[in-house]
């Protein structure tokens, strides 16, 4: 089966590639040239996703998928939530989000936080969502190089590291991407 995951992020490829069966050839917007910048117009993560999920499938034909997450700080109303990746600004710029996310939760004790990523799967036509969640809580500062986006500032809740100091195979056992692919990799077994 090809399998189109909409995403120019090679870190998020890599790690998608890894949970996928190996039956599933995978391939990323720069492989099926698609250099658009997809509109994630969407209040919701469901809808941005699907959003570009549709978008992939209607202009190039393939059965694809595409993701959208949301960081949900419980002490500031669930954001950044959907608006995550421009948080600090349009030019989504990781490290300027992890410090304006530290500097508004400097004075605020509860830090329970969640990682939640929708996948919207598209196969001839027919759409289908998975979510995956991961709760936590934000660091006071930043922990570790691994990962990308937040990584560095979460710690998921029974572990005493932040997704940044966990490897690749580490982190999709447990991560909020992790957990919606295992349900998209399910469902892709009826094909």
């Amino acid at each position: 089966m090809k399998l189109v995951f909409a995403t120019h992020n090679e870190y998020k490829l890599t790690e998608v590639k890894k949970i996928l069966d190996p039956d599933v050839e995978l391939l990323s917007l720069n492989d099926i040239a698609c250099f658009d910048e997809i509109p994630e117009t969407s209040s919701t993560l469901e809808g941005n996703a699907s959003l570009k999920a549709r978008y992939v499938y209607e202009k190039f034909g393939y059965n694809c998928f595409a993701d959208d997450t949301g960081l949900e700080v419980e002490a500031l109303n669930m954001e950044p939530g959907v608006f995550s990746a421009r948080y600090a600004g349009e030019d989504k710029s990781a490290e300027a989000n992890m410090q304006k996310l530290l500097l508004e939760m400097s004075k605020i004790k509860n830090r329970k936080a969640r990682f939640r990523t929708v996948i919207s799967l598209i196969i001839n036509g027919e759409e289908s969502f998975f979510e995956g969640i991961v709760n936590g809580s934000i660091l006071e500062h930043k922990q570790g190089d691994m990962g990308f986006g937040y990584d560095p500032i979460f710690e998921p809740e029974g572990y005493s590291q932040s997704f940044a100091e966990m490897n690749m195979a580490e982190k999709n056992i447990i991560s909020h991407r992790g957990r919606a692919m295992a349900l998209l990799v399910e469902f892709l077994k009826k094909y």
